[in-house]
C-alpha cells in the first residue's frame, strides 16, 4: 500500500461536505477559485472526487476545473502536512546560506522538498522570495517567520520533529 493510498483511506472524502459547500456558491456569478478556496480550507487540500461535482454544478468540464486548480500555486489535490515549512530561495537568502538551511531542513524533516511526512505533521516547500531579506536566511513555519536562520536556528524549530507525532 502507498503512502497515498494510506492517506486516502485514513481521511475518507465526505462528499455531502463538499456538495453542501458547492450548493452555497450554486447561484454566485464566477464562483470556481473561492469555491476551490473554500473546500481547500475545509479538508486540508482540494480531493479528487471533488472534481467531478464541481464540474457538473457549474456546467464545466472536469479538466477545466483541473485546469484552474494547477494553474495556481496555492491550490493543492494532494494531503498536506499540519504545518508547512517553506524555505526562501531568493537571492539574499541563498548568498546568505539558505542552501545549507534548506539541506538542514530535509534533514531534521527526513523528507525532501514538495513531500509531506508519512505521520501528516509537516511540508515541506521552498518559495522564490518570502518578501523579508534584510532577515536572510528566511524560513516560515505556518504562519510564523524565522529571520537569521542558521544551523543552530534550524536545530530548535526542527530537531524534535522527527520524534513528534
Amino acid at each position: 500500500m502507498t503512502l497515498m493510498d494510506k492517506q486516502n483511506t485514513a481521511r475518507e472524502i465526505d462528499l455531502k461536505r463538499i456538495n453542501h459547500v458547492i450548493a452555497r456558491y450554486k447561484d454566485e456569478k464566477w464562483p470556481l477559485i473561492p469555491l476551490l478556496q473554500e473546500i481547500q480550507q475545509e479538508f486540508g487540500y482540494i480531493p479528487p472526487e471533488a472534481i467531478g461535482p464541481i464540474a457538473r454544478v457549474f456546467g464545466l468540464f472536469p479538466s477545466h476545473v483541473q485546469g484552474v486548480i494547477t494553474f495556481y500555486e496555492q491550490l493543492y489535490t494532494t494531503p498536506r502536512g499540519k504545518k508547512v515549512v517553506r524555505v526562501c530561495r531568493g537571492t539574499a537568502c541563498h548568498v546568505r546560506g539558505g542552501k545549507t538551511i534548506l539541506k538542514l531542513a530535509k534533514q531534521y524533516l527526513g523528507i525532501e522538498e514538495g513531500q509531506t511526512t508519512p505521520d501528516m505533521e509537516y511540508t515541506l516547500e521552498t518559495v522564490a522570495c518570502i518578501g523579508v531579506c534584510a532577515l536572510a536566511p528566511n524560513l516560515v513555519i505556518g504562519k510564523d517567520t524565522h529571520g537569521h536562520m542558521n544551523p543552530k536556528k534550524v536545530a530548535q524549530l526542527l530537531g524534535n520533529a522527527k520524534s513528534e507525532g
